[in-house]
């Protein structure tokens, strides 16, 4: 069995060959720091590996699935064996979603609060996805100056078409999970307390189904979207790292910290 006690982040429980993985800084909403970031990394491949695990359930801990980057956070990892602990570098988005991709077991989300940023896109790349009606899903890079690199771009337009795609990632606008369903960004849409409930019994059909008859299908219709992502991911990334060094993304910082509407520069033809 694999040993998940050096992860200080993420919370991973194996039961009835489920893997319950939780985003565990409910202070922070579940803000994603590099620590967890780099936790985000490591967790498929033990997963992948743990021959105990038939089926993935990811959440967050507590009313929030996660508010996305910790762009303000510089928490180290307390634990001896932590997993983070290095900055952030444009490589380690693309590794996240290939890891993901990668693994063989169905993984199923269940976004019990607000998902954004990152952590949406997190989400929505799972096999299933159970929302809470009235959570908050988007990617909001747009409001930082910044061009949704980290799989925003792979996932969006294969879920609700191109031009919805770009009006949610340009605008930043976000919709409710009960809008998400409706659309087809999500699998599910259900009551707030309801959605664990639903996650867990899709994991759970997962877990005692014909488990290659599972891992295969998921695995061919993923080599489509790591087609996608192979496409993408490296224009994308490239993009956002741009954006991070342009007046626009500095002026978006300073205006969060400043709680006021940021002022973007106007563009010249």
């Amino acid at each position: 069995m694999i040993d998940y006690s050096a992860y200080e982040y993420l919370k991973v429980e194996v039961a009835d060959r489920i893997a319950t993985v939780t985003l565990n800084r409910p202070e922070r909403k579940n803000a994603v720091n590099a620590a967890l970031h780099h936790e985000f990394e490591q967790v498929w491949l033990d997963l992948a590996e743990d021959r105990n695990v038939n089926a993935i359930l990811l959440t967050g801990a507590g009313d929030t699935f996660s508010i996305g980057g910790d762009i303000t956070s510089r928490d180290k990892p307390s634990k001896a064996k932590g997993r983070g602990g290095r900055r952030i570098v444009m490589a380690d988005g693309r590794r996240v979603i290939e890891n993901m991709l990668d693994v063989e077991q169905p993984i199923v989300a269940a976004i019990n609060g607000d998902a954004l940023g990152f952590a949406a896109n997190v989400a929505l790349l799972c096999d299933v996805t159970v929302a809470a009606e009235n959570a908050r899903l988007a990617d909001t890079h747009v409001h930082l100056g910044a061009v949704a690199g980290d799989g925003g771009a792979v996932i969006w337009p294969l879920l609700i078409g191109p031009n919805r795609a770009k009006e949610f990632l340009m605008l930043g606008d976000s919709l409710t999970g009960a809008d998400a369903a409706r659309i087809g960004l999500v699998n599910h849409a259900v009551p707030a307390d309801q959605v664990m409930p639903k996650a867990r019994e899709i994991a759970q059909r997962l877990a005692d189904g014909p488990t290659w008859a599972i891992r295969w299908s998921k695995l061919a219709v993923n080599k489509w979207l790591k087609q996608q992502a192979n496409l993408i991911m490296d224009a994308g990334l490239a993009y956002e790292a741009l954006t991070l060094t342009t007046q626009d993304h500095k002026e978006a910082v300073k205006a969060m910290a400043e709680k006021r509407k940021p002022n973007f520069v106007r563009a010249r033809g």
